[in-house]
């Protein structure tokens, strides 16, 4: 297919609005992380001790990821079906809707146990959105892309972690500054209240934005799956369960980044909520220009030699990191949390194009979005509680940092057992497998 000016100039219109539109969902998403951190064991948990209010606060936000894998089966059914517009015009508009009433949901201490089932059950809400919001955005970059840069525009939509977690943290940073009362008391709403703001500038500018073409040829032949779903588990089971395993060291580092990172850093080290704050938001801004870098060099030397880095990366560093957040100092605990972002980076990067590659498009909203969503079941949902009680064993960062090692191994073994997708085709509906064991050639979807 020949690709005019006007083409790249539409991708990247419609590679910026998944930027946007993903990057509030994350922010959305990470808000509620951050709150979790620093506020909700506190306000919605407080007749438990610390650490059991913490490690409730942390289950209720890993409830989500169950969650995202049921939004991932729904709405991967109907972007399959309908189309990849809509459902990211949904999604966007119910994350919106649940940050927005959870900014003004009512304490423990005012209407008792109603205000964590409150929390719990918006928290889902927030999921089932995710599930449908990510693959959907990854599919209108990866579909409109020309073949050559598929890597590069596929790792936009996965700045938009970055960019959203950038955002919570800068929320929190200027909210931190408040009087401890004033945080617990009403300046905690204020991040999820603001979402409305970033929620109607994304459904604005995702509006204007074309369905993708792959979709486009299916939807003309008339060609739709009647149950994509079943379709994947039937044609591509092995690519849904080995790619979202391979993809769970992500999840790990990440939340370690955002999560387990600051609680480590403020409790066990005594550093301020400000330091930590500032140290993840410096960390984000980097991943943003590292992202995309390695999302182009798996456009050349393919995706799995890029991402097999990343996971390497990921465990070497894990002991170091934690090495240079005891020192206490700054500068190092930030050149910590640089070399983690940097594996992060390479692993993330190309990872959203790697697995819409695995399937073919009559369900490929279902099967990207299934797998990357058990990735995030198996990987972030368990990470902030499991760091956490593993801290409290043993009152040392190295029983987190073999944590992230095994991590890494697991998914490693995970990739290498699925081929290399560089040279598959999206716009083709043949719909065969487009994976193989490590050491076939690639075939075309």
């Amino acid at each position: 297919m020949t690709q005019t000016p006007d083409h790249h100039l539409s991708v990247r219109k419609v590679a910026v609005a998944s930027v946007i539109g993903t990057a509030v969902e994350w922010y959305d998403l990470f808000v509620f992380a951050t709150a979790s951190a620093i506020a909700f064991n506190k306000l919605f948990f407080p007749t438990f001790d610390p650490l059991v209010g913490t490690l409730l606060a942390f289950g209720t936000f890993a409830s989500a990821y169950l969650a995202r894998l049921i939004g991932a089966a729904v709405f991967g059914h109907f972007g399959d079906r309908l189309g990849r517009k809509s459902m990211l015009l949904i999604s966007l508009s119910m994350m919106g809707a649940a940050t927005f009433a959870i900014g003004l949901l009512p304490t423990y201490g005012s209407v008792g146990i109603w205000a964590p089932i409150l929390l719990l059950t918006l928290r889902v809400v927030q999921g089932l959105a995710l599930g449908g919001e990510w693959g959907g955005a990854v599919l209108m970059t990866v579909e409109h892309a020309p073949r050559g840069k598929r890597g590069f525009f596929g790792s936009w939509v996965q700045t938009g972690v970055p960019i959203g977690t950038l955002m919570a943290n800068s929320a929190f940073l200027l909210v931190a500054l408040l009087p401890e009362k004033d945080l617990l008391s009403w300046g905690w709403r204020i991040p999820f209240l603001a979402s409305c703001l970033l929620v109607l500038v994304g459904l604005v500018i995702r509006s204007r934005t074309t369905e993708t073409p792959a979709f486009q040829e299916v939807k003309q032949e008339d060609t739709q799956v009647r149950l994509p779903l079943a379709e994947v588990f039937r044609r591509y089971g092995r690519q849904v369960v080995l790619g979202g395993v391979a993809t769970m060291s992500t999840g790990v580092a990440f939340n370690i980044l955002v999560a387990f990172g600051l609680t480590y850093g403020t409790d066990t080290l005594g550093l301020s909520r400000g330091t930590m704050l500032t140290v993840a938001l410096l960390s984000c801004v980097a991943a943003i220009g590292f992202i995309p870098a390695f999302g182009a060099l798996s456009d050349r030397f393919g995706r799995k030699p890029v991402i097999i880095g990343g996971i390497v990366g990921e465990a070497v560093v894990a002991f170091p990191m934690f090495w240079l957040m005891d020192t206490k100092q700054f500068g190092l605990v930030l050149l910590g949390y640089l070399l983690l972002m940097t594996a992060f980076a390479a692993n993330y990067g190309p990872i959203a194009t790697f697995l819409a590659e695995l399937f073919g498009t009559k369900v490929r909203y279902s099967g990207l979005s299934v797998s990357y969503m058990l990735s995030g079941l198996l990987g972030s949902a368990a990470t902030p509680a499991v760091t956490t009680a593993l801290l409290d064993a043993t009152g040392k960062g190295s029983s987190v940092a073999w944590f992230m090692i095994g991590s890494a191994a697991v998914s490693l073994v995970c990739l290498l057992l699925l081929a290399e997708t560089l040279r598959n085709e999206v716009h083709e509906q043949s719909d065969a497998p487009a994976a193989a064991p490590v050491q076939g050639a690639s075939t075309t979807i």
